[in-house]
């Protein structure tokens, strides 16, 4: 192997503009390979962590996958009778026993759970009226679930503890209705109940509509406010491994009956997309590789031509077919490996410089960077795609090197 490696290093040093030209192709294409994988890797991870962030792994409602049966229809289904028009008893909305099965969703390892009890209401302030929803939470329970606390421009999330009569607001409803902190609401419920609530809390996410409808309240003020005592119709829930979520929630929804929701299934349109997104992206990419393998096959393919005649006489002394294509296919692999290692270290400078790039986005007050994503798995993808090519490149010329008949070439030279 020695020998066949000295020989097809020679064959390339012996050209070594077109060496250099098809080397380049593929540092090119592995750098810029790294470069696109990594912003788009990078801005997907990003923004699957935004949206983790900024919504519940896992949320559990006072519905059902499918209509419970009606007690006729479930003992007499094949009956001769059919009862239309049969309308379910009016009953008090929410998750029945909710301590219970709250206590059994917590038993779950990897798993952080908060009760939620929301619903619509009317807020009236300086004779301005305006609906918005409102979430009747435990602050202890929903610092873990939530990253609200975060958002809070002033008070804080604990303060609905020390005031019960207390209310968190966005500064969309703040700005708009001019609600100081301090300042009294009055909160009418559909159930006919009207509660005074005062500013102790204003938060902001960056999200107008969120920031304009959505208020926070203590669960039990909420649960009074909307007469619906010892209540509650949804469980928030975070988990350890977000990527868990979609299993954790087929798990719940089996243990406690009512719906459960991952964050997948809830954005699955959105995460369809990023999947396309990035068979698109690779696709683009690879055809860079592709594009410069063919420079491998010009310049090997060219040797074999101009070498005809020493692979007659390497034939003549010893050397069988298999050994041609070796010498042929190993100067594929040199340029590939070269070109990675060299297209490696040109794609960690692109990656490094679109890391240090900062965007202000329109109406941000921070500006924010460029998000790469520095993963060894797409530098070892980027590599093997290369070599493979490379060799790809290599296999025809060499293929038709083994070829070479030594008698017709050196007759022909005689």
């Amino acid at each position: 192997m020695n020998v066949l490696t000295q020989i097809a290093l020679s064959h390339l040093t012996s050209r070594r503009r077109q060496t250099l030209v098809s080397l380049s192709g593929i540092v090119l294409g592995v750098g810029f390979f790294l470069g696109v994988s990594s912003l788009m890797r990078g801005s997907e991870r990003d923004f699957i962590a935004r949206l983790i962030d900024t919504q519940p792994h896992v949320t559990v409602s006072d519905e059902f996958r499918a209509n419970p049966l009606q007690p006729a229809e479930r003992l007499f289904g094949k009956g001769a009778v059919e009862l239309r028009n049969v309308k379910p008893r009016t009953e008090t909305r929410g998750i029945r026993q909710y301590k219970q099965k709250l206590a059994v969703v917590e038993r779950l390892p990897g798993v952080r759970v908060a009760p939620v009890l929301a619903g619509q209401g009317i807020i009236t302030f300086a004779g301005r009226d305006v609906g918005v929803t409102v979430s009747g939470i435990v602050p202890e329970r929903m610092l873990n679930v939530s990253t609200i606390e975060e958002d809070m421009v002033h008070g804080r999330l604990e303060d609905l503890d020390t005031n019960p009569n207390g209310i968190i607001i966005g500064q969309q409803l703040s700005d708009r209705f001019g609600i100081d902190m301090g300042d009294n609401l009055s909160v009418a419920a559909p159930s006919g109940q009207v509660r005074v609530f005062k500013v102790v809390g204003i938060f902001r996410t960056g999200n107008q509509e969120y920031d304009e409808s959505q208020t926070f309240a203590a669960l039990k003020r909420v649960q009074a406010l909307m007469d619906r005592p010892n209540v509650a119709n949804n469980f928030v829930l975070q988990l350890d491994d977000p990527m868990l979520a979609r299993d954790a929630a087929a798990r719940i929804e089996t243990l406690i009956g009512y719906k459960a929701v991952s964050w997948q299934e809830a954005s699955e349109d959105i995460t369809s997309l990023l999947k396309v997104r990035n068979i698109i992206m690779y696709s683009v990419v690879s055809a860079i590789l592709v594009v410069a393998s063919f420079g491998i096959y010009n310049v090997i393919s060219t040797v074999v031509l101009e070498k005809t005649r020493d692979i007659a006489i390497l034939k003549s002394i010893g050397f069988n077919a298999k050994d041609i294509r070796r010498i042929f296919l190993m100067e594929g692999v040199i340029l590939g490996a070269l070109g990675s290692v060299a297209g490696c270290l040109l794609g960690w400078g692109i990656i490094y410089g679109l890391g240090r790039i900062t965007l202000r986005a329109p109406g941000a007050v921070e500006p924010v960077p460029m998000p790469v994503y520095w993963g060894a798995d797409q530098f070892v993808l980027a590599a093997a795609f290369a070599v493979l090519s490379a060799v790809g490149a290599a296999y025809l010329p060499a293929r038709k090197g083994g070829r070479v008949q030594p008698v017709d070439i050196l007759r022909g030279a005689a």
